[in-house]
C-alpha cells in the first residue's frame, strides 16, 4: 500500500500502516516499533466500550494513491457486505493511524472510512463465524476490500489460510452490545450462499446500460447482466458481472475493467 502525499499534506495526523507516519514538529518521521505477544486457547471478542473519536485518523477526508476517502461522521445504522482480507506480521508494532501500535493477537482492524474507533460484528457469510473487533486503523485500500482484519480475527473466523472472505459488517452501538465470550458459529441453514458480482455502473437510462453490457461483452468479460433496481421509486439498471466463482475471479475482472478505462466499479456481495 503506498500512502501518497496528498494524504499527508491535506491530513498530517493521518497514519497509514505500511509505512507509520508520524507528523512531529512540522516533519514526518517513520516509527517503528515491535512486541511480541502469545496467542492460545478461545479467542475472546473485543469487548465494545464508549470511547471518544481518536484524535489520529478522523480527518474530513484524505487521498491514497489518488483516491479520496471521505471519513463517516457516524457510525450508526452502518451495515456493509463485502471482502474482507487480514494483515498481520509484516505490521505488528507499527503505529495504526489512530496512534494505537497494532497487535496482531488483538482484535482489532482497519477500515477506509468508519470513525476511529468503530466497534463492528464481522460476520463470514461462508461459514456463519461471527467476531467482534475495534476498527482502529486505515485501510484495506484495495478494490472490493471492506475491512482488514487482525490476524486474530482472521483466525477466529476461519479464513487465514483462504486469505480472503466473503463477510458482512455492522456497526455495534457499545451503550448496547455485548461480546460473547467465546467463539460464535452459526449453525448450519439451507441458505443459499452469498453471490458475488461486480457492479460496473448503474443508470437511470436503459439505453446506457445496454451500451455497457454490449462494449463488455465485447470484451468478453463473463456473464453479464442488467439488475434492475426499483426500491427508490425510479428505475435505476445496474449493469453487473458475475456471479463470479471466487475472490481471484473478481480481482482478475477488476484488472480487466481498469486496463479498459473503467475505474467506477464497485464488488458487491449478496
Amino acid at each position: 500500500m503506498t500512502v501518497s502525499w496528498r494524504t499527508v499534506i491535506r491530513s498530517p495526523m493521518l497514519i497509514c500502516r505500511r509505512w507509520s507516519l508520524v507528523w512531529s514538529l512540522g516533519s514526518i518521521v517513520l516509527v517503528a516499533c515491535t512486541s511480541n505477544a502469545p496467542m492460545s486457547g478461545n479467542i475472546p471478542d473485543a469487548v465494545p466500550k464508549v470511547e471518544p473519536k481518536s484524535p489520529y485518523g478522523n480527518p474530513r477526508f484524505y487521498f491514497v494513491d489518488g483516491r479520496r476517502y471521505d471519513v463517516l461522521a457516524s457510525s450508526k445504522g452502518y451495515v456493509e457486505r463485502g471482502i474482507a482480507s487480514w494483515y498481520g506480521p509484516d505490521f505488528h508494532g507499527r503505529r495504526a493511524s489512530s496512534g494505537e501500535l497494532y497487535d496482531m493477537y488483538a482484535m482489532t482492524a482497519a477500515h477506509p472510512t468508519l470513525p476511529l474507533p468503530t466497534y463492528v460484528q464481522v460476520t463470514d457469510l461462508e461459514n456463519g463465524r461471527k467476531a467482534i473487533v475495534k476498527v482502529n486503523d486505515r485501510g484495506p485500500f484495495h478494490d472490493g476490500r471492506v475491512i482488514d482484519l487482525s490476524y486474530a480475527a482472521a483466525r477466529k473466523l476461519g479464513i487465514l489460510q483462504r486469505g480472503t472472505a466473503l463477510v458482512e459488517v455492522r456497526a455495534l452501538d457499545p451503550r448496547h452490545s455485548k461480546s460473547p465470550r467465546a467463539p460464535t458459529v452459526a449453525k448450519a441453514t439451507q441458505a443459499a450462499p452469498p453471490g458475488l458480482f461486480v457492479q460496473v455502473g448503474a443508470f437511470f437510462d436503459i439505453r446506457n446500460a445496454e451500451q455497457l453490457r454490449a462494449r463488455l461483452v465485447l470484451n468478453q468479460l463473463g456473464r453479464i447482466y442488467i439488475h434492475p433496481d426499483a426500491e427508490t421509486g425510479t428505475p435505476l439498471y445496474r449493469v453487473r458481472i458475475g456471479p463470479l466463482s471466487s475472490v481471484d475471479a473478481a480481482d482478475l475482472a477488476a484488472q480487466r475493467l481498469e486496463s479498459m478505462g473503467l475505474n467506477d466499479f464497485q464488488v458487491i456481495v449478496e
